[in-house]
C-alpha cells in the first residue's frame, strides 16, 4: 500500500489515457455485438433453421469492424507514445 507523501493526496490517480485506449474500448464493444449476432445468426442452423432475417447477417459484419476499430486504436497508441 501506498503512503501519501506531504502535499499530495491519498487517493491513487488514474492513468492518462492514451491517444488510442478509446478507440480500443470501442472496437472490443462493437466486436462483441457482432460476436453476439454472428452467434444468433449461426446457432440456429444447427436445430434445423432456415432464412435468418437480413438484419442478424448486417450486424454479423460488425465482428471485423471491430477488430479493425481495436486494432487501428493500438496501432495509434503505440505510434503516439511518448518518448523515453
Amino acid at each position: 500500500m501506498r503512503r501519501a507523501t506531504p502535499g499530495t493526496a491519498a487517493t491513487s490517480r488514474r492513468p492518462r489515457p492514451r491517444p488510442g485506449d478509446r478507440l480500443v474500448v470501442a472496437g472490443a464493444v462493437v466486436f462483441a455485438v457482432g460476436l453476439v449476432a454472428t452467434l444468433v445468426t449461426v446457432v440456429p442452423f444447427f436445430f434445423g433453421a432456415h432464412d435468418r432475417p437480413v438484419a442478424l447477417n448486417v450486424l454479423a459484419l460488425l465482428m471485423p469492424v471491430g477488430l479493425g476499430l481495436a486494432l487501428f486504436g493500438l496501432l495509434r497508441a503505440a505510434r503516439r507514445r511518448p518518448p523515453g
